[in-house]
């Protein structure tokens, strides 16, 4: 077994598969951050998801709940949405999982209003310790239908 190479610090260089950024709980270097960051690539037509890692600011937990829930509501009204999940991982860290039938599902997401609420950057700077990193994946196998 080979050891792995170490991930990067550098936010251009933000690993493609999920996990915590680097020193969570802190602000990168103190500075405005743009809010999000995506990472993946569209690949061919078929069942998809985004996977979104969120580090909140020590203290601002029940904010990033309430932006979660926003969230939540937005997708409520979208008929291409499929499963959604909102998950606490830790204290400060959370996650979202959504699941779509296909690419123009999840950009029909993207350009609704969970995606207005992650180009705010400002509230995004006020309650996330980093950009929150959306993953762009491929659904290989589900139990249920992903959206009707």
């Amino acid at each position: 077994m080979t050891n792995a190479t170490p991930p990067s610090t550098r936010l251009d260089d933000l690993a493609t598969t999920p996990g915590p950024d680097p020193q969570p709980g802190q602000t990168l270097s103190g500075q405005p951050h743009r809010g999000v960051v995506v990472t993946g690539e569209n690949g061919e037509d078929g069942p998809k998801a985004f996977y979104i890692h969120i580090e909140a600011q020590p203290g601002k937990e029940s904010e990033v709940i309430r932006m979660l829930q926003d969230i939540y509501g937005c997708v409520l009204g979208e008929p291409a949405t499929g499963p959604w999940f909102g998950v606490r991982y830790s204290t400060t860290t959370f996650g979202i999982f959504e699941a779509f039938p296909d690419i123009a599902g999840r950009d029909a997401h993207v350009a609704g209003g969970g995606g207005d609420i992650f180009r705010d950057t400002a509230r995004m700077n006020d309650i996330l310790a980093y950009p929150a990193h959306v993953y762009r994946v491929d659904v290989l196998f589900n139990k249920k239908t992903v959206a009707q």
